[in-house]
C-alpha cells in the first residue's frame, strides 16, 4: 500500500512540475495556457513539491500571491496531515 503511495506521489509531483514548465512555455510563445485551476488542483491532489520546484526553476507564476503564497501553503497543509495521521 505504501509503494503505491509512494508511485502516485511521484507521478503527481512529475505533473505538477511539468504543467508549469509547459504552462510558462506556452507563455512565452503566447500560445493558449493551461488553466490556474489545473495548475493548483494538481497541488492540491498532491504534487505541491512538484508545483513549487516547477515555479521556481523557471520563475514563472511567482509573482501571483495565488502561487506564490497559496502552493507553500498548500504544502504545508499536507505536511501536516501526514504528521497527523501518522502520529494518530
Amino acid at each position: 500500500m505504501k509503494e503505491l503511495l509512494y508511485i502516485y506521489l511521484l507521478i503527481i509531483n512529475a505533473i505538477a512540475f511539468a504543467l508549469m514548465l509547459i504552462d510558462k512555455y506556452k507563455a512565452r510563445k503566447n500560445l493558449r495556457r493551461i488553466p490556474e485551476a489545473t495548475l493548483m488542483a494538481a497541488a492540491l491532489l498532491g504534487g505541491s513539491i512538484g508545483a513549487l520546484i516547477g515555479m521556481y526553476t523557471v520563475r514563472h507564476k511567482t509573482r501571483h500571491a495565488k502561487f506564490s503564497i497559496g502552493i507553500p501553503l498548500i504544502l504545508l497543509a499536507q505536511i501536516a496531515l501526514t504528521l497527523y495521521l501518522l502520529l494518530k
